[in-house]
């Protein structure tokens, strides 16, 4: 080789002292319902960005939660859970989680490792195969398993996926996310950040409190109340003191719901509203007035313009 040849295949170095370039890219997280996406997400944005509840399917919408190591800005997709879906809202909520994935730069497939390969599971794999984009397998709750177990379940998932790496975490004490945000912080493509740096979602902040509002709801009442209620907030009012007057409307199917989320006396909405206010206000760092209303609307699992507030598709 000639020295011509030599000067021909050397490598830029950056002057010294020169920042290193910017990265940024999307990060989408799959998984079967109650697989622990929104609570990773939550650990790795670091604060709260996605609501969190036992029920499953609570996520419905892409929520989006973005962090920076670095220099890369890593941007979350909180996609809902991946099962066989029955109704149209189910429907509606699969054809999400998988646009997300698709429109990924790296898809984490995250997996209950305590719970190993359940039917959903089974389909969330079979259908990975078809995803182009680079593939990381979590195995999330690994702090619950014994290390024989959890080796064995590792072998077998990875032979039957294409993932460029594994990780072994526990989205809710954050062990193993450290490792996880390095290598997604280089495995990201060179560009410049989508948000600005101190940016941590790109959920309006009305449709947040909405949220925050649905999952009070869920966790006062997750063994009474069924799946199918919905929270929109429909007045958003800053007041001359500086403080800011919200409506929300809490949309049930039938009667008996709605005297459920009342309560004896009006308590349980109290109670609703109270825990919601409190964290509202930590999002919208102001001083909130939150007035909650409870309204009967049947079958509004099938009203389209509840899937345009959803930020959902609605398909007839």
């Amino acid at each position: 080789m000639t020295d011509q040849d030599d000067q021909t295949h050397d490598t830029a170095v950056p002057a010294e002292g020169a920042l290193a370039p910017t990265r940024s890219g999307f990060v989408a997280l799959l998984g079967a319902p109650n697989a622990g996406k929104s609570t990773l997400v939550n650990q790795l944005v670091g604060t709260k960005v996605s609501i969190v509840t036992h029920k499953v399917q609570t996520t419905r919408a892409l929520v989006r939660g973005i962090a920076i190591r670095d220099r890369t800005q890593i941007v979350f997709v909180d996609t809902p859970g991946v099962f066989a879906p029955k109704r149209r809202l189910d429907r509606a909520m699969v054809r999400t989680a998988w646009s997300g994935a698709r429109d990924a730069d790296i898809v984490l497939a995250i997996i209950d490792a305590d719970r190993g390969i359940s039917e959903d599971v089974e389909t969330i794999l079979e259908r990975l195969q078809s995803v182009t984009q680079p593939k990381v397998l979590l195995l999330n709750k690994v702090d619950r398993m014994k290390r024989d177990r959890l080796l064995g379940l590792t072998k077998e998932i990875s032979e039957r996926g294409d993932f460029a790496e594994i990780f072994m975490i526990s989205a809710l004490n954050g062990s193993g996310c450290d490792d996880l945000m390095t290598y997604l912080a280089r495995a990201l493509p060179e560009g410049p950040w989508y948000y600005p740096e101190d940016q941590i979602t790109d959920l309006p902040l009305r449709q947040l409190a909405a949220e925050i509002t649905r999952e009070k709801l869920f966790l006062r009442l997750h063994q009474e109340l069924p799946y199918s209620s919905h929270v929109e907030t429909e007045l958003w009012e800053a007041r001359k003191d500086g403080s800011v007057r919200i409506e929300q409307t809490i949309y049930v199917e039938r009667d008996s719901q709605k005297r459920i989320v009342i309560g004896h006396n009006g308590e349980t909405i109290k109670a609703i509203g109270q825990a919601a206010r409190k964290e509202i206000m930590e999002a919208a760092d102001q001083t909130v007035h939150l007035f909650l209303f409870v309204k009967v609307r049947e079958n509004w699992g099938d009203d389209p313009e509840r899937y345009r507030e959803m930020g959902l598709t609605f398909e007839k």
